[in-house]
């Protein structure tokens, strides 16, 4: 198999590389960037710093702020009228998971036209819009090294996944100081996700050699650091690895794409507005309790990464190991059921046959190494309930 790799061009990474990004614009040759991003931070005075840093640089950006949390269709396409309305030249996401999907949304609809349900895979865009430069301030998504994003059709409740080397930032500023701030619920999420993504890609049917290499490195950064940085948001060590095992995460799965845990968990996303981190992790460990069986051996090699198994234990104990501590992480992170979330269960029973066609639909589960039937995915989202 001839697998193909794409990454970011340009990355800086490290405390204080954010104020490097009007040197890497300089760089790119790019001088007039729309700044994507949420409400919260354009009130911290964090988007404020950068529009000043830039304009010291004699770069004049724009900002649009009015991303949401699990982009939908419309506030993408407010984010296209306001690239329109200026004449920039490149699209520069500042947040979490959210607001760099939606720059990455905007960058591309912004130059090629049209609405993102013409984008949703099987689609693949791999004609590039204009250039993306992404900012993470979680240690979560990766999406700063993703050739993805997800927007929500508020329409039908569907989240559309969106693909190819069009959604891949060219350049991307990794700089942990920017979580420092992070509550405890929203770097909980975000680092399971991440954990999720690297575990996902290394099983994936997917995966290649060079995506087995960073998937296992993220895990090793991000196991050891989850309680950490939960029970002190202030631990620079442990944000420094988070963050950077967040973005080798991203990298995993970009190049080796995510399994049934992501397939299971955008339409709760959908349908119940949970947080896409908060989704994944309700549904972790079960999903592995269940996958496990399609690739012991790869299991365990996940369970020696993070830490929890030894090398001359065998494969089986090793898969153990790692489940008990995936309901661990979720019971010491507290991480909620999605009734003591407050769904109620005539609702998500209701919901559960649509669940798992968009499931199935989204494609994810197929690159599970154990494939489900839909009988399987309901089953489990059953048991996840309570």
């Amino acid at each position: 198999m001839v697998a193909t790799i794409a990454l970011p061009r340009l990355m800086r990474v490290g405390e204080r590389a954010f104020e490097q990004l009007p040197l890497l614009l300089r760089e790119l040759g790019l001088s007039k960037p729309l700044i994507v991003t949420d409400a919260y931070l354009n009130g911290t005075g964090r988007i404020a710093q950068a529009v000043e840093m830039l304009a010291l640089s004699g770069i004049n950006a724009g900002i649009f702020a009015d991303t949401v949390p699990d982009p939908t269709v419309d506030s993408v396409m407010a984010g296209v009228r306001s690239l329109s309305n200026g004449e920039y030249d490149c699209v520069v996401g500042i947040g979490g998971g959210s607001p760099i999907d939606t720059a990455k949304a905007i960058a591309v609809i912004g130059r090629h036209g049209g609405v993102p349900a013409d984008y949703k895979v099987p689609h693949v865009q791999d004609v590039p819009g204009l250039p993306i430069i992404a900012v993470p301030t979680t240690a979560g998504s990766g999406s700063e090294a993703t050739r993805f994003t997800v927007i929500t059709d508020g329409s039908t409740d569907e989240k559309m996944l969106c693909a190819g080397i069009a959604y891949l930032p060219i350049a991307a500023v990794i700089d942990y100081e920017l979580t420092l701030t992070k509550p405890r619920r929203l770097t909980a999420d975000t680092g399971i996700d991440s954990l999720t993504h690297a575990i996902e890609a290394y099983v994936s049917q997917r995966a290649n050699p060079l995506s087995d290499r960073i998937a296992l490195a993220a895990m090793e950064l991000i196991a050891p650091n989850l309680r950490r940085v939960f029970d002190d948001g202030n631990d620079r060590e442990a944000r420094e690895a988070m963050m950077l095992g967040a973005t080798l995460a991203g990298m995993a799965f970009s190049n080796a794409s995510v399994a049934l845990v992501h397939g299971m968990s955008r339409p709760i996303g959908a349908h119940f507005h949970v947080p896409h981190g908060l989704s994944n992790a309700m549904l972790l460990p079960a999903v592995t309790t269940w996958s496990s069986q399609g690739a012991i051996p790869r299991y365990a090699r996940c369970a020696r990464a993070m830490g929890v198994a030894t090398d001359d234990e065998g494969d089986q104990a090793s898969v153990a190991r790692l489940l008990k501590e995936l309901t661990s992480i979720n019971r010491d992170l507290q991480v909620p059921t999605p009734a003591a979330w407050g769904i109620s269960a005539e609702r998500w029973d209701a919901l559960v046959p649509v669940m798992t066609r968009q499931a199935i639909a989204s494609g994810s589960p197929a690159n599970n190494p154990r494939v489900p039937t839909a009988e399987d995915i309901a089953i489990i989202y059953q048991q996840i309930f309570a």
